[in-house]
């Protein structure tokens, strides 16, 4: 989708991609192959671009770091980058600034001494995360017991530290996206309502059903967390509504896929704005274009769906990512528009749910 933006905002692409068969393949100027924590391809990388940026955290930022101490120009930074790769250094940084987050101890096993007095100060079992690695639900564990919590720490503690969370009571979930230029301009985006099921976004709704005053929070702590990351380009920062605030979750510096609805329901598409911003051209305009945008991920059921039938259902917009049908893999979304909710709702799933979304997920 970065691919299909950059025509339009005069940008040319190469990617660096593990297969010739990645979907990116399909809409970008020029193709490397390659592992993104391979240094030597990496490098060529390097050569043959002007601005290195990403599309996942799944990298190595001393290699990263490497690349930007022989002059090459990554956006966002490896500095930045280190809050999405590295969960428990974001919490400890976001815990320093100010910047609500759930409870938590770092810890390198079950035996760690801060550990019992954490645990036994909260009023059920954790949440334990792996700080880095992890994504739409992997590397999250939720016990169901004392003994769980210990045996699940141990568990992850074999590839390192292991981020020991509070376990919220959750009223929602939400998304706040913004673009940062690198002059410190600011593009900011409508908070969205985020719905998940097993770890993973299944709907994405704007406006989010939130009170206008929490929509006013969620653009004041995107700020506040821009400044202090420095990011450049797309920042997500995922909320949990809990006790009538906000609480981060997780952020991403790339763009995010709380924010595909953008590509039809706003002035500027996340992706045209993410390269905007990463080129150090002017910003676009975030400004919604209609009233409501429902965004539906497309997660492959125990069957293949119907492609076709997804795009012939009415006033809906189908995007394929061109993958291969598996259960519980992400294939694809489908974004409606409109002035009604409720006709706007209902079209995006009947749109996912001829392409291939499970009535389990929804």
């Amino acid at each position: 989708m970065m691919g299909e933006a950059a025509l339009a905002v005069n940008v040319e692409t190469f990617v660096l991609a593990t297969s010739a068969n990645d979907p990116a393949a399909a809409t970008c100027d020029h193709l490397l192959v390659g592992e993104a924590k391979d240094a030597r391809a990496l490098a060529e990388l390097a050569t043959l671009v002007d601005v290195v940026t990403f599309d996942h955290e799944l990298i190595d930022l001393d290699q990263i770091a490497a690349l930007e101490a022989l002059g090459v120009a990554v956006r966002p930074s490896s500095s930045a980058l280190h809050y999405a790769v590295d969960k428990a250094y974001q919490r400890r940084r976001f815990r320093e600034a100010g910047i609500p987050v759930p409870r938590f101890v770092v810890v390198s096993s079950s035996s760690d001494a801060t550990l019992q007095g954490f645990l036994d100060d909260l009023e059920e079992e954790p949440v334990i995360k792996a700080p880095r690695g992890g994504y739409d639900g992997r590397g999250v564990l939720f016990p169901s017991s004392r003994t769980e919590t210990l045996t699940m720490i141990d568990q992850l503690a074999t590839a390192g530290d292991v981020l020991v969370e509070e376990r919220l009571a959750l009223q929602s979930e939400v998304s706040q996206l913004l673009a940062r230029g690198v002059d410190g301009s600011l593009a900011i985006y409508p908070l969205v309502t985020t719905e998940q099921a097993s770890g993973m976004c299944v709907e994405v709704v704007y406006p989010a059903r939130v009170t206008n005053e929490l929509a006013r929070r969620g653009e004041e702590l995107a700020e506040q967390i821009a400044s202090l990351v420095e990011a450049v380009g797309i920042l997500a920062i995922e909320f949990f509504v809990t006790g009538g605030d906000l609480v981060v979750n997780e952020i991403a510096l790339r763009p995010h896929n709380s924010g595909h609805w953008t590509i039809e329901g706003a002035s500027t598409s996340q992706f045209a704005n993410h390269l905007l911003a990463v080129s150090a051209q002017t910003l676009g305009e975030a400004t919604p274009l209609y009233a409501n945008a429902v965004m539906v991920n497309v997660v492959g059921a125990d069957q293949p769906g119907s492609l076709e039938g997804a795009r012939a259902t009415p006033d809906v917009v189908v995007h394929d990512y061109g993958k291969a049908w598996r259960p519980n893999r992400k294939l694809g979304h489908v974004t409606s528009v409109g002035d009604d909710p409720a006709t706007v709702h209902v079209r995006a799933w009947q749109g996912a749910l001829a392409y291939g979304t499970s009535t389990e997920e929804a």
